[in-house]
């Protein structure tokens, strides 16, 4: 998994953060202090979260006067869902292979399939 996969997969394991991403992903920007307004934390506890989303490149941070605005920056998840589609696939393929074998083996095992019945067995 690359560096950037693993940061994102860092940013998101707090619920807070990921609080703040669906908030970006429907105002489209917003500022610290309106994120702080929909969190019971404080405005320097969002600004940090912010900060953690933005080093891992999920969001970015345009200086407008006194305040900074914070848009969300969706490429990043987009490399995380691929690493995800990637392993999803491997499993996939794997457990397919696995019922394919089970499959198999009760055909197998079934009356009349070149094997010994059940009374043929003893």
């Amino acid at each position: 998994m690359g560096d950037r996969v693993e940061a994102v997969f860092s940013a998101l394991a707090d619920p807070s953060r990921r609080f703040l991403l669906e908030r970006l992903a429907a105002t489209g920007t917003a500022t610290p202090t309106e994120l702080a307004g929909e969190l019971p934390v404080s405005r320097q506890a969002v600004a940090k979260h912010l900060a953690s989303l933005e080093a891992a490149g999920l969001v970015h941070g345009t200086r407008i006067g006194r305040n900074t605005v914070y848009r969300l920056d969706p490429e990043p998840l987009e490399a995380a869902t691929d690493w995800i589609a990637r392993v999803g696939s491997e499993w996939d393929r794997r457990l397919a292979a696995l019922a394919a074998h089970v499959s198999d083996d009760r055909a197998a095992r079934q009356p009349g399939a070149g094997g010994p019945g059940p009374a043929e067995r003893v």
